[in-house]
């Protein structure tokens, strides 16, 4: 074939797409019906239902909004369990308000030391340019969440309710993104004069507080925290802090949870550790590492979790052979190829490799359905509301678990001890664009 496209070839595409009675179906289907109606293979819509064998929810789902706060959502959810048991309630949100407004402002710290430690690289270094592609989304990652609990502690969602900004965080985004990279242009102009680049920042991050207090309101220092439980019993523990509180109704040891991801390339050894350049929200905070293990394990893990009562947080393509009204997963859930009379044949590491997949939402594992001892499908508890699934709690087959989950959060005392001892190895360090440093929203 030539390199351009001629009348002639033109001529004959089209002759090759009339001649074809099955093309001009699809197209008449297609031009007046969404392509993923077409497409929903029924048989699989039909052996699908929402009961599994091992069922931990009880509870209400949360609702993240517009916002891509989801991996805030799914590690509160997880904390939350514990923390509603022990105040005696059957629902209770921690704030994830409070958890947004630090995240936006350490992440700020983070950008600006980042844009003043490659203030010598040209401003289209690859890098660099990463940096300032999206300095302030609204993603993250497992080890961000813990950075964020550890440091600030947490408040009940009363002490730091929702706002029209933390539920819609689009214009918000949009001024923070204008002033820090407005900040990296003075930043980077001071050179290597570190006492006028600290200055700046300090002078940057004082902007950024200021508007993050008018979108989100003043997180509390103290708070009065009282309630009444499941009994109608009061209680009170009088003025606490958010560290105090996060030590009294945090029941799950977040500092001994370890960072699992499924990476297949064959760039990225099994048992070994990694991290990314540049990932991360908290200065001076663990740096964000996961081991990579196989999927096999990843599953077991995760069924050995749910069976022994407690979720499990973990990150995922969420938006691969999905149907959304229904709440469904599967990994053919959409028979693409018999519609376009071809074939899908990227694996989930040519995925990565040719920018087909990473990471983009993250939730919990709330129910798993075993079968013979090996899991059959998987409940999870969504932060999209309550009107779409099964009250908001979705079904994943096991099939879309292997192709499209990347991440789990677990103890790591679940791991063999194999696998213990590599986590102390030094991480192999990927560069700040690589796929496995996408964050979840």
């Amino acid at each position: 074939m030539e390199r351009n496209l001629t009348a002639e070839q033109l001529a004959l595409f089209e002759k090759e797409f009339a001649s074809n009675p099955q093309y001009r179906v699809m197209q008449n289907a297609v031009t007046q019906t969404p392509v993923n109606a077409i497409a929903l293979d029924r048989q699989v819509v039909t052996s699908i239902d929402h009961s599994v064998s091992n069922l931990l929810d009880d509870w209400k789902v949360t609702n993240q909004k517009k916002s891509g706060r989801c991996w805030l959502f799914a590690g509160l959810n997880l904390l939350r369990v514990g923390a509603a048991e022990k105040l005696g309630v059957k629902d209770f949100e921690f704030s994830q308000n409070y958890l947004l407004f630090w995240d936006k402002f350490e992440r700020s710290n983070f950008f600006l030391e980042a844009i003043i430690e490659t203030a010598g690289r040209d401003v289209d270094d690859r890098t660099v340019a990463h940096l300032l592609s999206d300095p302030i989304g609204d993603g993250g990652q497992w080890n961000m969440f813990v950075a964020l609990v550890r440091k600030h502690g947490l408040v009940p969602k009363s002490a730091m309710p929702e706002t029209e900004s933390s539920s819609s965080t689009g214009q918000l985004n949009d001024t923070l993104r204008k002033l820090l990279r407005q900040g990296a242009r003075d930043l980077r102009a001071l050179g290597g004069d570190a006492e006028a680049q600290r200055e700046r920042k300090r002078e940057v991050l004082t902007t950024i507080h200021r508007a993050l207090s008018i979108h989100l309101g003043t997180p509390p220092q103290k708070f009065l925290w009282q309630w009444k439980d499941n009994d109608k019993g009061f209680h009170r523990d009088g003025w606490t802090t958010p560290a105090e509180f996060a030590a009294a109704y945090v029941q799950v040891p977040v500092d001994d949870y370890v960072c699992l991801v499924h990476d297949p390339r064959e760039s990225s050894p099994v048992g070994k550790t990694f991290t990314v350049d540049y990932l991360g929200n908290v200065i001076d905070a663990p740096p964000v590492v996961y081991l990579n293990v196989e999927i096999d394990l990843m599953k077991k893990l995760t069924q050995d979790a749910i069976v022994g009562g407690e979720p499990v947080w973990f990150g995922c393509d969420v938006g691969k052979q999905m149907n959304g009204d229904l709440g469904i997963w599967d990994a053919n859930l959409y028979d693409y190829d018999a519609v376009y009379d071809t074939s899908f044949t990227l694996d989930k590491a040519e995925r990565l490799l040719h920018h087909e997949t990473l990471m983009t939402h993250a939730m919990l594992f709330t129910g798993v359905d075993v079968v013979d001892g090996e899991p059959r499908r998987w409940r999870v508890e969504n932060s999209w509301g309550d009107e779409k699934a099964d009250s908001g709690f979705w079904t994943m087959n096991d099939s879309w678990f292997g192709e499209h989950v990347f991440e789990i959060a677990v103890r790591r005392s679940a791991l063999p001890a194999d696998l213990q001892a590599r986590l102390d190895d030094d991480p192999i360090v990927l560069p700040a664009w690589d796929p496995m440093g996408a964050l979840a929203d």
